[in-house]
């Protein structure tokens, strides 16, 4: 079974500015969804307003894609991020658990879906604190461990804000960085050369739960530099991963930016082979 997943950034849910406007993008949105054919998986953060007046954006969202979504998490900040499904192929979800999103910024849910593999399959939209990287590794610590939660068979992905974990993987542009970020996404300067140094600690820990960077993986057995392209003006900051047992399953990355300007993230898009994922090792949590 093979699986098509994007991952976008709304951008104050496509629905307005940075100063609060009105400017509606979600047009644009989902015709950079939809260029992929029709996803399996839309994994979105910042949907902001997407749960006022009725859950109208998230019904006009429903329409657009033609995807059924799982419940709005519950998000002290707003800047929630969410799931949308596409049942013919994956089914309905068999839980939604939410029971942690009050421990994270901005909130999350576990979706669990039966597709035929030896143990379900739990998916996390994740937008981690761009504010304090501390915080941050602890949330992504949480969010692995609840991926996990149903058993080895785990997906995490969303605007992680941090740089990715393997140091093989280009510098920031420090150049496009601005101050706020660059004080979240960066140790103090090195003793030795006086150089900003990425900090790659917080997504370094979802590697160290277990969880394989698609992107990353690609390229080490491509070495297509295309693979490492940014997503945000200074960093590959949106990524997903995959637990252990699925790292074979990747199949293809890419990166989604047309139309232009439909946010200021530009979008993912990872096909998996699931029929490619290790059955050796099935174990509960407990």
């Amino acid at each position: 079974m093979e699986l098509t997943i994007v991952v976008q950034n709304l951008g104050h849910g496509g629905l307005r500015n940075g100063a609060g406007d009105p400017e509606d993008r979600w047009p644009q949105l989902a015709e950079r969804i939809l260029s992929v054919g029709e996803p399996d998986l839309v994994l979105v953060q910042e949907a902001v307003e997407w749960s006022s007046y009725g859950h109208r954006q998230l019904g006009v969202a429903m329409r657009d894609l033609d995807m059924d979504a799982v419940p709005i998490p519950p998000s002290s900040s707003g800047y929630v991020p969410t799931l949308l499904y596409r049942r013919d192929t994956v089914g309905r979800w068999t839980h939604w658990n939410t029971d942690f999103s009050q421990e994270t910024l901005h909130g999350f849910g576990v979706a669990v879906f039966d597709v035929g593999l030896p143990a379900p399959l739990a998916i996390v939209s994740a937008h981690l604190n761009p504010f304090v990287a501390d915080k941050a590794r602890a949330e992504a610590k949480l969010i692995a461990t609840r991926a996990l939660r149903y058993g080895p068979y785990g997906i995490v992905a969303g605007d992680l804000n941090y740089p990715p974990a393997d140091p093989g993987n280009p510098a920031p542009d420090y150049g496009a960085m601005l101050p706020y970020n660059r004080s979240a996404r960066t140790r103090l300067p090195s003793e030795v050369d006086g150089q900003l140094v990425p900090d790659r600690r917080v997504t370094e820990t979802l590697a160290y739960t277990g969880f394989v960077d698609a992107a990353w993986k690609l390229y080490t057995e491509r070495g297509d530099e295309r693979l490492l392209r940014k997503t945000a003006t200074d960093d590959r900051i949106d990524q997903l991963w995959v637990s252990a047992p699925l790292r074979d399953t990747v199949l293809d990355y890419g990166v989604l930016d047309t139309p232009a300007g439909a946010s200021d993230h530009h979008g993912l898009v990872v096909r998996l082979d699931l029929d490619q994922a290790a059955t050796d090792n099935v174990w509960e949590y407990r």
